[in-house]
């Protein structure tokens, strides 16, 4: 694993860095900082035009193949572009799962007419998509969906009906991935399909769940018979668990970096509001912002060590990639008490106005999900016991 960059890649970081300093101006001025977890109800529209900008300029999707629109990146030019991105204070990526989750997926597993389809709007920041694995029974236990996709012959397409849960950004999102039972008699793992769905049509709807922050960035789907084109299940019926732990394998690659991106501006954030109200002083607090920024570089070395090897011996994820969701959950849940802590008695107020929470009000409470929804630390210790320590699986009582 790399640590340190070449002269060429120095290079491309100031080519970065003058693109954002250019272009992050004007309109965008404003988005700066914003869009970050528990941040990304704000400024949904101008965030939409700015993805659009990052597109124009040739900096999405920027380690993809160049065959598909990318730049072809080398992973220390990636890791480059994120810690830039997170420097300029650049805005949260409306485009996050298109670039970082489904177009990877269809390259690694669709049909060259579903890269055609999809991948060039994911590039141009035009089409954006939503994650529909989670439902009210299936959060952890993914192969525990219900929601279901028959083959209508007299339509032609695949006919969905299920309710998905927790999908971030559904009410914005043009498509989504849906995992679903393609056969009705399966269980667990087996009989799964992996679609690709439009979202603006009859029989979907999007329900918005407030939050405790008061915000609505979560929603349910509700499908009922929404339609899904024949050539729009990737891999054939039966293949979706594949395909859905393919795509766990880029939630916890690539994409680890744009996240680890918002990570560090919500800790700047933390160290300016320590550095203005004085509780840098405190040597108690100097001491865990300095363990945080410890934690957050050792998050950015893990993720180059688990995108500069190889996949694990079975073909899944490499035993680096299985302690990165008990990690970054844990980082940042302990981050959010830290600016509370930062705060002292200033937590407890409303300073932005009547039922207004601050940045770091919403960060805290935000956060308090972190280590629950994908899967939660102790799904997360089992899995690394079993998968990546060969340990005994976990005792499973009988019914």
């Amino acid at each position: 694993m790399k640590l340190s960059f070449s002269p060429e890649d120095e290079r491309f970081r100031e080519e970065v860095a003058d693109w954002l300093k250019d272009n992050l101006t004007g309109d965008f001025e404003q988005l700066k900082y914003r869009g970050g977890p528990g941040d990304e109800h704000m400024y949904p529209e101008e965030r939409k035009v700015w993805e659009r900008v990052l597109a124009a300029g040739g900096w999405t999707c920027v380690g993809w193949p160049m065959e598909y629109g990318g730049r072809a990146c080398s992973i220390e030019q990636q890791v480059i572009f994120f810690e830039e991105y997170a420097r300029a204070g650049a805005p949260g990526r409306v485009g996050h799962i298109g670039e970082g989750l489904t177009g990877p997926t269809i390259i690694a597993f669709g049909s060259e007419e579903q890269k055609k389809k999809y991948l060039p709007g994911i590039v141009a920041g035009t089409e954006l998509w939503c994650q529909g694995y989670s439902e009210p029974g299936a959060g952890s236990d993914l192969a525990n969906v219900k929601t279901k996709a028959r083959f209508d012959e007299a339509r032609g397409k695949w006919l969905i009906s299920g309710q998905k849960v927790w999908t971030s950004l559904a009410h914005e999102s043009d498509f989504c991935f849906v995992i679903a039972r393609t056969d009705p008699d399966s269980v667990a793992h087996k009989g799964l399909g992996f679609f690709l769905v439009k979202m603006h049509q009859p029989g979907i709807l999007v329900r918005p769940i407030e939050q405790i922050t008061g915000t609505s960035e979560f929603n349910e789907v509700f499908f009922d018979e929404a339609e899904c084109d024949a050539e729009d299940i990737v891999g054939a019926p039966g293949d979706g668990w594949k395909v859905a732990m393919g795509l766990l394998g880029f939630e916890r690659g690539v994409s680890t970096l744009g996240q680890q991106m918002a990570f560090q501006n919500e800790f700047d954030q933390v160290v300016l509001a320590a550095r203005e109200n004085g509780a840098a002083q405190d040597p108690v607090i100097r001491q865990r912002i300095a363990r945080a920024h410890t934690e957050l570089k050792i998050m950015r070395y893990n993720a180059m060590r688990m995108l500069s090897g190889q996949s694990g011996s079975d073909g899944g994820l490499q035993k680096e990639a299985l302690i990165y969701k008990l990690y970054w959950a844990s980082w940042h849940r302990s981050l959010g008490e830290l600016a509370m802590d930062v705060l002292g008695p200033e937590c407890e107020i409303l300073s932005d106005g009547p039922y207004e929470l601050s940045r770091l009000q919403s960060l805290y409470l935000f956060v308090r999900a972190d280590t629950i929804y994908g899967g939660t630390n102790q799904i997360q210790r089992n899995i690394i016991a079993e998968r990546g320590l060969g340990m005994p699986k976990e005792p499973r009582g009988t019914l």
